[in-house]
Protein backbone atom coordinates (compact mmCIF):
# COMPACT_ATOMS: atom_id res chain seq x y z
CA UNK A 1 0.00 0.00 0.00
CA UNK A 2 1.31 3.37 -0.82
CA UNK A 3 1.88 5.58 1.84
CA UNK A 4 0.09 8.67 2.09
CA UNK A 5 1.00 12.62 3.90
CA UNK A 6 -2.01 11.32 6.59
CA UNK A 7 -0.54 8.32 7.43
CA UNK A 8 3.47 10.60 8.67
CA UNK A 9 0.60 12.88 11.04
CA UNK A 10 -0.12 12.43 14.53
CA UNK A 11 -3.18 13.09 16.53
CA UNK A 12 -3.23 14.12 19.58
CA UNK A 13 -6.67 14.39 22.01
CA UNK A 14 -7.08 17.23 24.13
CA UNK A 15 -4.46 19.26 23.20
CA UNK A 16 -4.15 22.34 23.68
CA UNK A 17 -7.60 22.45 25.40
CA UNK A 18 -10.04 19.43 25.93
CA UNK A 19 -12.24 18.07 23.04
CA UNK A 20 -9.31 19.55 20.81
CA UNK A 21 -7.72 16.87 18.07
CA UNK A 22 -4.61 18.43 17.48
CA UNK A 23 -3.43 17.16 14.18
CA UNK A 24 0.87 17.07 14.71
CA UNK A 25 2.84 17.71 11.29
CA UNK A 26 5.99 17.33 13.58
CA UNK A 27 6.00 13.57 13.02
CA UNK A 28 5.73 14.33 8.97
CA UNK A 29 8.57 16.84 9.04
CA UNK A 30 10.73 14.40 10.78
CA UNK A 31 10.54 11.84 8.06
CA UNK A 32 11.98 12.08 5.49
CA UNK A 33 9.72 10.85 3.04
CA UNK A 34 6.84 12.68 5.01
CA UNK A 35 8.58 15.60 4.37
CA UNK A 36 9.47 15.17 0.31
CA UNK A 37 5.85 14.19 -0.29
CA UNK A 38 4.12 17.37 1.44
CA UNK A 39 6.51 19.53 -0.40
CA UNK A 40 5.95 18.02 -3.47
CA UNK A 41 2.07 17.86 -2.93
CA UNK A 42 2.02 21.20 -1.90
CA UNK A 43 3.74 22.83 -4.76
CA UNK A 44 2.69 20.66 -7.67
CA UNK A 45 -0.52 22.70 -8.43
CA UNK A 46 1.79 25.37 -9.05
CA UNK A 47 4.26 24.07 -11.02
CA UNK A 48 5.00 25.99 -14.24
CA UNK A 49 3.75 29.17 -12.67
CA UNK A 50 5.43 32.10 -11.81
CA UNK A 51 5.62 32.82 -8.33
CA UNK A 52 8.12 35.01 -6.89
CA UNK A 53 7.36 34.55 -3.19
CA UNK A 54 6.49 32.20 -0.90
CA UNK A 55 4.55 33.65 2.29
CA UNK A 56 4.96 30.97 5.10
CA UNK A 57 2.80 31.51 8.19
CA UNK A 58 3.61 31.51 11.87
CA UNK A 59 5.33 28.82 12.87
CA UNK A 60 5.46 25.80 11.06
CA UNK A 61 4.60 27.83 7.43
CA UNK A 62 7.96 28.74 8.18
CA UNK A 63 9.04 25.41 7.23
CA UNK A 64 7.21 24.02 4.29
CA UNK A 65 6.84 27.51 2.90
CA UNK A 66 11.07 27.81 3.12
CA UNK A 67 11.20 24.45 1.22
CA UNK A 68 8.62 25.29 -1.31
CA UNK A 69 10.06 28.33 -1.97
CA UNK A 70 13.38 26.58 -2.39
CA UNK A 71 12.02 24.32 -5.22
CA UNK A 72 10.02 26.93 -6.65
CA UNK A 73 13.16 29.13 -7.05
CA UNK A 74 11.08 31.56 -5.02
CA UNK A 75 11.90 33.96 -2.38
CA UNK A 76 10.21 33.34 0.92
CA UNK A 77 8.54 35.86 3.39
CA UNK A 78 7.62 35.24 7.12
CA UNK A 79 4.43 36.33 8.10
CA UNK A 80 5.06 36.23 12.48
CA UNK A 81 3.64 37.11 15.43
CA UNK A 82 3.90 40.68 17.14
CA UNK A 83 6.94 41.84 17.96
CA UNK A 84 9.32 39.07 16.40
CA UNK A 85 10.43 41.19 12.77
CA UNK A 86 13.41 43.81 13.33
CA UNK A 87 12.35 46.18 11.23
CA UNK A 88 9.15 48.09 10.14
CA UNK A 89 5.83 46.49 9.77
CA UNK A 90 2.64 45.91 8.77
CA UNK A 91 -0.42 44.29 11.51
CA UNK A 92 -3.17 42.54 11.04
CA UNK A 93 -5.09 41.22 13.85
CA UNK A 94 -7.57 37.71 14.16
CA UNK A 95 -9.30 35.50 16.23
CA UNK A 96 -8.47 31.36 15.85
CA UNK A 97 -10.26 28.34 17.61
CA UNK A 98 -9.01 29.65 21.14
CA UNK A 99 -8.18 32.94 21.20
CA UNK A 100 -6.94 36.35 19.47
CA UNK A 101 -3.58 37.38 17.52
CA UNK A 102 -1.59 39.82 15.71
CA UNK A 103 0.78 38.73 12.59
CA UNK A 104 2.70 41.72 11.33
CA UNK A 105 4.84 41.53 8.02
CA UNK A 106 8.00 43.74 6.57
CA UNK A 107 6.51 46.99 4.97
CA UNK A 108 9.28 46.00 2.45
CA UNK A 109 8.92 42.43 2.13
CA UNK A 110 6.65 42.21 -0.81
CA UNK A 111 6.90 44.72 -4.22
CA UNK A 112 2.88 45.77 -6.15
CA UNK A 113 2.57 42.88 -8.13
CA UNK A 114 4.39 40.12 -6.99
CA UNK A 115 3.12 36.77 -7.46
CA UNK A 116 2.69 34.96 -3.92
CA UNK A 117 1.82 31.24 -2.66
CA UNK A 118 0.81 31.55 0.99
CA UNK A 119 2.28 28.32 2.94
CA UNK A 120 0.77 27.01 6.32
CA UNK A 121 0.55 23.78 7.67
CA UNK A 122 -3.20 23.65 8.90
CA UNK A 123 -6.48 25.60 7.72
CA UNK A 124 -8.77 25.60 10.34
CA UNK A 125 -10.93 28.74 10.79
CA UNK A 126 -9.37 30.42 8.39
CA UNK A 127 -8.57 33.66 10.76
CA UNK A 128 -4.60 33.40 10.58
CA UNK A 129 -4.72 32.63 6.87
CA UNK A 130 -6.95 35.45 6.19
CA UNK A 131 -4.81 37.85 8.07
CA UNK A 132 -1.91 36.77 6.03
CA UNK A 133 -4.07 37.42 2.97
CA UNK A 134 -4.85 40.92 4.03
CA UNK A 135 -1.19 41.85 4.97
CA UNK A 136 -0.06 40.32 1.55
CA UNK A 137 -2.76 42.39 -0.48
CA UNK A 138 -2.26 45.68 1.63
CA UNK A 139 1.48 45.12 -0.34
CA UNK A 140 0.04 44.86 -3.70
CA UNK A 141 0.96 41.35 -4.08
CA UNK A 142 -1.12 39.25 -5.91
CA UNK A 143 -1.68 35.73 -4.32
CA UNK A 144 -1.80 32.59 -6.74
CA UNK A 145 -3.27 30.68 -4.13
CA UNK A 146 -3.38 29.60 -0.87
CA UNK A 147 -1.40 25.68 0.23
CA UNK A 148 -1.79 23.65 3.49
CA UNK A 149 -1.25 19.88 4.37
CA UNK A 150 -4.42 19.85 6.68
CA UNK A 151 -7.68 21.01 6.06
CA UNK A 152 -10.07 21.05 9.07
CA UNK A 153 -13.69 21.30 6.93
CA UNK A 154 -16.01 21.44 9.93
CA UNK A 155 -14.15 24.87 11.26
CA UNK A 156 -14.86 27.05 7.94
CA UNK A 157 -11.72 27.93 6.70
CA UNK A 158 -11.89 26.90 3.43
CA UNK A 159 -14.99 28.30 3.12
CA UNK A 160 -14.44 31.72 4.44
CA UNK A 161 -11.18 31.99 2.01
CA UNK A 162 -13.00 31.00 -0.83
CA UNK A 163 -15.77 33.82 -0.06
CA UNK A 164 -11.98 36.00 -0.09
CA UNK A 165 -11.51 34.83 -3.91
CA UNK A 166 -8.66 33.15 -2.89
CA UNK A 167 -8.04 29.16 -4.61
CA UNK A 168 -7.39 26.42 -1.52
CA UNK A 169 -4.97 23.76 -1.69
CA UNK A 170 -5.07 21.26 0.89
CA UNK A 171 -3.29 17.36 1.06
CA UNK A 172 -5.43 15.97 3.22
CA UNK A 173 -8.45 16.03 5.80
CA UNK A 174 -10.10 15.35 8.97
CA UNK A 175 -13.56 16.15 9.18
CA UNK A 176 -15.35 16.43 12.62
CA UNK A 177 -12.05 18.61 14.05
Amino acid sequence: MTATVQDYIRTIPDFPHEGIMFRDVTTLFGHPRGFRMAVDQLLSPYAGQQIDLVVGLEARGFILGGAVAHQLSAGFVPVRKKGKLPAATLSEDYTLEYGSATVEIHDDAIAAGQSVLIVDDLLATGGTAEAGIKLVERLGGNIIGCAFVVDLPDLGGRARLEQMGMPVHALCSYAGD
